[in-house]
């Protein structure tokens, strides 16, 4: 295996409270050649000076300050620029990577040189042994028809930077800005599932994901995106596979509507109704069972 240069990018808000524990388990990976860049979005507590106490002590680590607050997604693609490595890797500053993590994900996209990124298995129980690499139709299949392996967000991925750049980053699109990336990469590359248990995602109550939960981002964008990949020219599913995926993402949907209705809850079921834009005929036939695709 070669020694790559990784690019771990870390970007904070407000992060004073987990920061220095995102940073430790870091330093404490046992693949070494890397760098660390921590890219700061106009921080209104101690985030930079804990960031700034480490730069101060490791010259792997470099501190840049944004002058304007950019938000998670632009943020994300603003970190990149400063990227040197042959990957980038995002850890989130709320989030700790273990000591195998870093030398897992290299080993694992240096298995396969072809795959634009990894993502760590989630949901999955393959018959052979981690990394495996998975082509466009085959990971499209994973995550419509088995809800797994594009589910990760991006302290769970290594990207090949030259694949990232290529692809223009990310889309900027709020919460969903990584799905919409893992989606838009396999439409012409293919992709590692590498072992779990690489990294520990934080749950607490100012994440991003909490956040389009609560302000119902997820419902009313989620399908747009997967409508707008699905009927693509360019889709890695066949044209009829594609089509069984978006009439289960539409029963899916149906299905909440029905259950809210049964509950009583009117209005919510109303307005899922009219954000999915679904028809009384999507919610007939969302009684039947979701098709699966092998």
């Amino acid at each position: 295996m070669n020694n790559p240069l990784v690019s771990i990018l870390m970007t904070a808000y407000n992060r004073e409270k987990y920061i220095a524990e995102a940073i430790d388990s870091v330093l404490l990976s046992s693949y070494s050649n890397f760098e660390l860049i921590i890219v700061d979005d106009r921080s209104t507590d101690n985030t930079v000076n804990i960031a700034k106490s480490y730069e101060a002590k490791d010259s792997r680590i470099k501190v840049y300050l944004n002058e304007v607050n950019l938000k998670d997604y632009p943020n994300r693609n603003k970190a990149a620029t400063y990227a040197k490595g042959k990957y980038i890797k995002y850890l989130d500053s709320d989030d700790t990577i273990y000591p195998w993590g870093l030398e897992a994900m290299v080993y694992s996209m240096e298995k396969y040189p072809a795959a634009a990124y990894g993502l760590i298995a989630t949901n999955m129980f393959p018959a052979e042994a981690y990394p495996i690499e998975y082509t466009g139709e085959q990971a499209y299949k994973a995550f419509f028809f088995k809800c797994s392996l594009l589910t990760m967000g991006p302290s769970g991925s290594m990207i090949k930077r030259e694949s990232f750049e290529k692809a223009g980053g990310f889309s900027e699109e709020p919460y969903i800005g990584d799905t919409e990336m893992w989606l838009r990469l396999l439409k012409t590359s293919s992709i590692v599932a590498m072992p779990p248990d690489l990294i520990w995602w934080r749950q607490h109550e100012q994440q991003q994901i909490k956040e389009g939960t609560d302000n119902s981002f997820y419902e009313k964008h989620t399908l747009n995106m997967f409508r707008s990949f699905l009927n693509a020219p360019d889709c890695p599913l066949k044209k009829e596979d594609a089509a069984i995926a978006m009439r289960n993402q539409l029963n899916i949907r149906s299905r909440k509507v029905i259950r809210d209705l049964f509950k009583l809850r009117f209005s919510k079921a109303k307005r899922f109704y009219k954000i999915n834009q679904l028809s009384i005929g999507d919610l007939l036939v969302s009684v039947r069972k979701n098709k699966v695709v092998p």
